[in-house]
């Protein structure tokens, strides 16, 4: 697998695990079998994952205990990014909640739930429209003063958004939704790119029209011998060298899939072709 440095420190390999799905129905309460959970966190670090995806609204809380169960003590170089700033209220209602307190209570659930003295990649899940970015932006900022987080990053962003929060806080990553054929972020990849942040893709997997088997994914999948899932995540990989992708999975088979997509090569050809008929 190729890296990439997030913060100037942390080697990422390039294909992450989305822990999201290590939860129950509806990323509501503990998984249905928690070994199984356990199996599939381990698998993907043996693999050679080394940057896991969490956040305190999966569960709400469950996923990131999960992981500590599974995981600790960590491995040297595994790195664990969480979010805040997402609260779940119900079952089926993800609501932003960006109040200082609020986050930082929240920091410390996370430090608590994962068995951390310090969060390596603390990510603002959602910038909430009712409470002044500043006062957020801020809130991290002081969380990491007390090193309590290593590095900020962001979820769900504009250029703009990023641009104003770069003039109060240090920003190291950047996670939107984007795949192959859910690409209204570019301005922000090739911003991330430029600026040497990290953009670590939500729903990484393209779906829809482009994935039929007779679309531009299932074509080359043949082509490769692969699957139209591995072809999208190496779409990512050739798209820009700063995406680290983060593709989730409850199936140690699916998993394992995923991770064999690090190692597929496309031709320029192959990459033009895709691009093209997403586009």
């Amino acid at each position: 697998m190729s890296t990439i440095v997030l913060g100037g420190d942390l080697p990422l390999n390039r294909l992450g695990f989305g822990a999201m799905h290590l939860t129950g129905p509806d990323v509501w309460g503990p998984p249905a079998d928690p070994a199984a959970a356990h199996a599939v966190a381990r698998r993907a670090v043996e693999l050679g994952v080394n940057f896991i995806d969490t956040a305190d609204s999966y569960g709400p809380g469950t996923n990131e205990e999960v992981l500590a169960d599974a995981l600790f003590p960590y491995p040297e170089g595994l790195v664990i990014g969480t979010k805040v700033g997402q609260s779940r209220p119900s079952r089926h209602e993800w609501r932003p909640l960006g109040r200082p307190e609020y986050i930082r209570q929240q920091a410390e659930l996370s430090l608590r739930r994962l068995r951390l003295d310090r969060i390596d990649l603390f990510q603002l899940h959602r910038i909430d429209p009712k409470v002044p970015a500043e006062e957020q932006f801020g809130a991290l900022k002081q969380l990491q003063a007390e090193g309590k987080i290593r590095y900020i990053g962001l979820s769900e962003v504009t250029v703009a958004q990023l641009e104003q929060a770069r003039r109060q806080i240090d920003v190291v990553s950047v996670q939107n939704i984007y795949n192959l054929s859910q690409r209204k972020h570019d301005d922000v990849v090739d911003y991330c790119e430029r600026e040497n942040l990290v953009f670590i893709p939500w729903v990484p997997i393209a779906s829809g029209d482009l994935a039929r088997s007779d679309g531009a994914l299932g074509r080359i999948a043949k082509q490769l011998d692969a699957t139209p899932a591995q072809v999208a995540l190496a779409w990512l990989l050739h798209r820009s060298p700063v995406i680290v992708p983060i593709p989730g999975t409850s199936s140690i088979a699916h998993l394992e899939e995923n991770v064999a997509a690090a190692s597929l090569e496309l031709t320029a050809g192959q990459v033009a072709e895709l691009t093209a008929e997403a586009g």
